[in-house]
Parts: structure tokens; C-alpha cells; sequence
């Protein structure tokens, strides 16, 4: 049943994901194409309408693909499963807190959590990177598209943006509207 497939699905993606939504991503991108839900273009599509959207990034990721998958039923499943273990752990971990707070198992997870949240980000950032400045593969073609260089254009605004600690949504909002902007030029 798609119901019961997607609310383990994404309970298994919130179980396992450390670090917020972005730390997600290759999880989501590995099971949602495992499932055949979406493609690659898709989920990348959905990655940069969510970052324009309120809320927590892996509730829009779960609400989307479930929705995408059996409708409004499917968008509850899966929301539900990949909040459920974020709920639970929390659960646990303030009833325990106070006495495991200096173990130094509890150090030592954390400190080798870190790095691999960074990681999982960084694995992100190279596949949507991929699919976005060379979603057909590496040739000589790509240099003569113009989306390319509008689209590195807006990378280097909005990496620039961020180093001067201008605010996330003002890099949003001038993102798609040069976006837009480069649309209706091109």
C-alpha cells in the first residue's frame, strides 16, 4: 500500500538524517528515485521552489513528494513519517538529558555527527550543483548556453549576498527575480 511505503520511507529519511533538510537531501534523492517517484530534474525543481517556500525544508520535501506520489493522503503519510523520529528522539532525549549531558559518549556521537552532517551537505551541494549547470553531462555545448552563465551569475550574487550576511530571504526573493528577469531576456 503507497500509504504505509511512503510514511516508512520517510520515517526511515528522518530517522537517519542529522543536520537539518539540506543533510537530507542525498537520502531523499536516493529513495524517492529508488521508488520511482520522481526524477532527478524533479526533485531539484522541487529543492529551489521549497527554499521560496515557509517551513522546515524536509516537511516541504516529505508534503511534496507525498502529495506528488497519492494526493493529499500520501502529502499526511509522508509528512507524518518524517516528523515522527524527530518527535520521539526529542522525547527521549529531554527525559535523559540531564544526566548523560557531560558523558563523553555523548561528546564523542556529537563530535562525529559534525562532520558527517557537513558531508552530506557538501554531497548535496555537488548533485544539485550537477543538475543544475550540467544536467546533460559535461560538453562544449554547455559554455554556449546562456542559462549557464545567468545561472553562475546568480550563484556568485548570491554567494557574495550571503559572505556579507545580507538576509536569506532578500537572496531569495533577488534570486528569482533575476531568474525571472533572464527568463523573459533570453
Amino acid at each position: 500500500m503507497i500509504y504505509i511505503r511512503l510514511l516508512w520511507t520517510f520515517f526511515k529519511i528522518g530517522a537517519f538524517t542529522f543536520g537539518g533538510g539540506y543533510a537530507m537531501l542525498p537520502l531523499v534523492e536516493s529513495e524517492v528515485m529508488a521508488h520511482g517517484w520522481m526524477d532527478e530534474q524533479d526533485i531539484v525543481n522541487f529543492i529551489a521552489v521549497s527554499e521560496s517556500t515557509p517551513g522546515s525544508f524536509a516537511i516541504n520535501v516529505a508534503t511534496y513528494v507525498g502529495e506528488e506520489v497519492a494526493g493529499i493522503a500520501g502529502s499526511v503519510c509522508a509528512t507524518l513519517g518524517v516528523v515522527l523520529p524527530s518527535f520521539i528522539i526529542i522525547l527521549i532525549i529531554a527525559g535523559c538529558y540531564k544526566k548523560f549531558r557531560d558523558s563523553g559518549i555523548i561528546k564523542g556521537c556529537m563530535s562525529g555527527l559534525k562532520p558527517a552532517v557537513v558531508g552530506l551537505i557538501g554531497a548535496s551541494v555537488i548533485s544539485v550543483g550537477r543538475e543544475v549547470f550540467i544536467p546533460d553531462g559535461l560538453a562544449v555545448e554547455i559554455f554556449k548556453a546562456a542559462g549557464t552563465y545567468v545561472s553562475a551569475g546568480i550563484l556568485v550574487i548570491a554567494l557574495i549576498l550571503s559572505f556579507k550576511k545580507v538576509h536569506p530571504i532578500i537572496i531569495i526573493i533577488l534570486s528569482a527575480i533575476l531568474g525571472i528577469a533572464a527568463g523573459y531576456i533570453a
